[in-house]
């Protein structure tokens, strides 16, 4: 991302974001409730549209791709919703099963095998004819990962995966993305205001502040960082961010 910019109207959530996301990496983007971290995810792929600046995605300029060309570009990616968004009238296996059958690149027999598979990745077999109104909430976000990696994306991209859970919960779903990075061997972008998850998932953490990115860097690395903006966000401090803001 070179120079991203995005406005709502009047409200600019994102000023001038640069931001390189390297290959086989798990990057975290952290910041504070409605400082633009969704709409930063969204924009990559052009679920959103930027107003200004550079998108290049190997090597192709997500903003000039035509139709098709994005459409292909987006079935490299699987896209973790924040509350799964998972189809209620659809049972398990419907909902991991949506997206292969709508590329028409699978008979039903193989759709089978990889939304078994997948299910099995993320530690829900046996569930694929639950409706999502009869799993836990925790279980609801596994099924979504699973309709995430069932198309073999090359890219993973997650909006808040355990927004809602308990900490042991928590725990499971920052498991299974540090085994989908390794044994799928994916890039992942998660977005995440959990820093104990940003810990323990990512390579590298990109704090989002004001519309800018305001640090980069390993989890030891901001964890030793002398800006007050960052400290006051890792350490629960409102106040320093304040008197640096």
């Amino acid at each position: 991302m070179e120079s991203v910019r995005k406005a709502f109207g009047e409200k600019v959530v994102l000023e001038s974001v640069s931001l390189e996301i390297r290959d086989g990496e798990t990057l975290a983007i952290i910041g504070a409730s409605g400082s633009g971290k969704s709409v930063l995810l969204k924009t990559l792929v052009r679920l959103l549209v930027p107003d200004g600046g550079r998108i290049t995605v190997d090597g192709q300029d997500v903003l000039a791709l035509e139709r098709e060309a994005l459409y292909a570009l987006r079935r490299h990616v699987g896209y973790v919703f924040q509350f799964a968004a998972l189809f209620d009238s659809m049972t398990v296996f419907d909902n991991v099963a949506m997206g292969l059958r709508r590329s028409g690149a699978m008979g039903e027999a193989e759709i089978r095998d990889r939304v078994l598979e997948s299910l099995r990745r993320v530690e829900m077999s046996g569930y694929e004819d639950r409706l999502p109104s009869q799993i836990s909430g925790g279980q609801r976000k596994r099924v979504g990962l699973a309709r995430a990696i069932a198309t073999g994306p090359k890219y993973l991209l997650y909006d808040e995966p355990t927004s809602g859970l308990d900490p042991v919960t928590t725990a499971v779903v920052d498991e299974l993305i540090l085994r989908m990075a390794k044994e799928l061997a994916v890039t992942s972008v998660v977005v995440t205001h959990d820093m104990k998850s940003a810990y323990r998932i990512a390579q590298r953490i990109a704090m989002l502040h004001r519309g800018r990115i305001r640090f980069t860097g390993t989890p030891d690395e901001i964890r030793k960082s002398n800006d007050d903006v960052v400290r006051g966000f890792i350490e629960g401090r409102p106040d320093l961010g304040q008197e640096a803001a």
